[in-house]
């Protein structure tokens, strides 16, 4: 962490990597509450660099068209530009190992994750890498932004992210939920867990049940197409937002929840590749699926099984009814599992069956609640 009163000193270390053969980020943040003066912003100190470097420059922003982003993000890949002048919208974005330093302009306005995800954008090859972050002096910020700058400026090592995980919530607070008063053994399970056991005896009470401590926790459905489902790594290079992205595709709970999700990566990241339709298309159906108290579907071209979770809503009488109605194809394996027998070549054909198969009892279901 620099003052940003030494900032003719960050250029001069600036111009010493460019001529060692580097390249470098130079992050403006977000001066007011618009797009339009971050913009402005990257684009006022571009051709202040621009003025020193010249052609070396490149700048990218939010506001520019996708074709010209995209053409100077090659540039920079390739070497043609020494220095990408850019927004946060570098926060997702293509690897450049060359690129092994990154000046961040006002890191006090950036969130703890902002300042990690920022700074991942260099040190991603086994070169040694550099990341200076400019601020106002200590005294004209506040002391959250204090903290901040202080916890980035430790976490160097491997398992940063989860430090500063930690580091974000102290500084942000948590309530009382994690204060020593109600934090039990929440170290010893994680948050993510902790939250999961919570949620599910808070269910149990409002059930009028006991929750039963020794009883694991509900694994959801899991729905096997044997189709790639996934988001190609083409698609979006940086790992750490598809793994986000995969959490919060698990995670949705309704198919509106899967189509916001879907528009903001087209609105992101472009038109979704087909294994990433497959995952959204695997994820409706669970949805679904775990309505009714499925724990599994697994279908193939030559059909699959279904296996029903010990609390399921289906009536044993539908499951009976549908195998007398075509016992060639329909069987029971065990006490739990539905066996099928059918021709199922194309994803489309397995989605068809599947959805075929379930909205029969989805329809029972929503008449007895509505009863």
């Amino acid at each position: 962490v620099i003052s940003e009163d030494r900032l003719a000193e960050v250029v001069e270390a600036l111009a010493r990597h460019l001529a060692d053969g580097g390249q470098a980020y130079w992050v403006c943040p977000l001066v007011e509450e618009s797009e339009k003066s971050d913009m402005a912003a990257a684009e006022a100190r571009a051709e202040t660099l621009r003025a020193r470097f010249g052609d070396a420059v490149g700048l990218v922003h939010g506001r520019m068209k996708p074709a010209d982003k995209d053409a100077t993000m090659q540039a920079f890949s390739e070497a043609r530009h020494g220095v990408l002048v850019a927004t946060t919208v570098i926060e997702v974005g293509v690897d450049v190992p060359n690129a092994t330093l990154i000046v961040i302009e006002h890191a006090d306005r950036f969130g703890l994750a902002q300042l990690h995800q920022l700074r991942g954008r260099v040190g991603r090859s086994h070169h040694q890498a550099y990341a200076y972050l400019l601020s106002p002096p200590r005294s004209l910020i506040t002391s959250d932004a204090q903290k901040r700058l202080e916890a980035i400026e430790a976490a160097g090592d491997l398992g940063a992210g989860y430090q500063l995980a930690s580091h974000d919530m102290e500084i942000r607070g948590a309530g009382e939920l994690l204060g020593a008063e109600q934090s039990g053994q929440i170290n010893q399970v994680g948050f993510s867990l902790y939250l999961e056991m919570l949620d599910s005896a808070v269910a149990a009470l409002q059930r009028g049940e006991i929750p039963d401590l020794d009883q694991p926790l509900d694994s959801g459905t899991d729905v096997k197409l044997h189709v790639p489902a996934l988001i190609p790594e083409q698609y979006l290079p940086d790992i750490s937002t598809r793994l986000v992205l995969y959490k919060r595709i698990a995670k949705a709970g309704s198919e509106e929840d899967l189509r916001e999700i879907q528009v903001e990566m087209i609105d992101r990241f472009g038109l979704l590749p087909e294994p990433t339709k497959n995952l959204f298309m695997c994820a409706l159906l669970r949805i679904s699926a775990q309505r009714l108290g499925i724990g599994e579907i697994d279908m193939t071209e030559d059909g699959g099984s279904i296996e029903f979770k010990p609390a399921t809503i289906v009536e044993p009488a539908a499951i009976v009814s549908l195998i007398q109605s075509d016992p060639q194809r329909y069987r029971l394996s065990g006490n739990n599992k539905l066996r099928v027998t059918a021709e199922l070549p194309t994803l489309e054909s397995r989605t068809d069956f599947i959805e075929a198969l379930l909205d029969p009892w989805l329809a029972s279901v929503s008449q007895e609640a509505s009863g």
